[in-house]
């Protein structure tokens, strides 16, 4: 199954629905505003699996980063937009979304939070992590994200993976 299936079957439904549900934010400043925009295009561009979307909101240097259990193979730092979608392919082959919820969020200047809550289905043990938070912190340059720093519950997700 080559990227762009794998992307559109395993996250396109709970992402798109999460950002469908999205309350959007209060008037910002407008750099505040269009790095808002540029996250929550990046978002929706990953719900519906547009790679060329994505590719396009992308800087070159982009960082994509993970906290949590280190023995997860999608935990960690990736740099660059090839090594990111090859990421995402780990990440979509791994983790299967079966819920996506973003409840607050907002920007300040370049930098863009976003938190909400997750369910998913590790494809290693076929497990259900169970309902759990996450947050986001994103930063936009030329109008292209150049971090993607994730924080969730690895602990959940690591028992799940581990079938534990």
């Amino acid at each position: 199954m080559d990227r762009r299936t794998l992307m559109k079957t395993t996250v396109a439904g709970a992402l798109f629905a999460g950002l469908a549900t999205f309350a959007g934010a209060q008037e910002m400043d407008p750099t505040s505003q269009a790095s808002f925009d540029t996250v929550m295009a990046f978002m929706g561009a990953m719900g519906t699996g547009d790679m060329d979307q994505m590719g396009a909101l992308m800087a070159d240097d982009m960082v994509w980063h993970n906290e949590g259990d280190s023995s997860l193979p999608w935990i960690g730092e990736t740099v660059g937009k090839e090594d990111i979608f090859a990421f995402l392919g780990v990440f979509s082959a791994n983790l299967q979304t079966t819920l996506w919820e973003n409840t607050d969020a907002f920007a300040s200047g370049d930098t863009v939070a976003v938190f909400g809550r997750m369910n998913g289905i590790t494809t290693h043990s076929a497990q259900d992590t169970g309902e759990f938070s996450f947050a986001l912190r994103a930063k936009v340059r030329d109008s292209q994200v150049v971090l993607w720093h994730w924080h969730e519950d690895s602990f959940a997700i690591s028992q799940a993976y581990h079938a534990q």
